[in-house]
């Protein structure tokens, strides 16, 4: 039987770019460079989308790692990706908005062989419901109240 969890956070946008958001007992800060109009009070919402899949393969990679048993020391991540500015200036319709793509580099710190490591990033990447969303057409309904 499916165990099902609701999650949930809250966000306010004030004057300017910045976007407080509450999410459980932390609050968090999504904001624009100086250069784009903003403060730069917070990392922009396509680094946290990168910081949100990092976390996500850490989190699965320790679990699955304590389950079976991985000897893991810790694993170093690069995650970058590229997307057409004049879009959500406005300035052109000739792409889509979001990336052209993302790439994921790791180092996994453990005594695994290179198969096993690539073994064991299958199962990360099968477990993880961020890069499943990134990855998965995910419905987004936005409503007005």
């Amino acid at each position: 039987m499916a165990k099902m969890k609701t999650v949930s956070i809250e966000a306010k946008l004030g004057g300017q770019f910045k976007v407080e958001v509450k999410a459980g007992n932390h609050t968090l800060y999504v904001d624009q460079p100086q250069a784009g109009g903003g403060a730069d009070e917070g990392p922009n919402p396509i680094e946290y989308l990168f910081a949100s899949l990092a976390g996500c393969i850490g989190t699965a990679a320790r679990i699955i790692a304590k389950q079976k048993r991985i000897s893991l020391n810790g694993m170093d991540m690069k995650i970058e990706g590229v997307f057409d500015t004049e879009i959500i200036l406005g300035k052109s319709k000739e792409n889509r908005p979001g990336l052209t793509g993302i790439n994921v580099t790791l180092s996994i710190d453990s005594d695994m062989t290179k198969e096993e490591k690539e073994a064991f990033v299958a199962e990360i990447e099968s477990r993880c419901p961020v890069s499943d969303n990134i990855e998965n057409v995910t419905p987004v309904k936005v409503q007005v109240v």
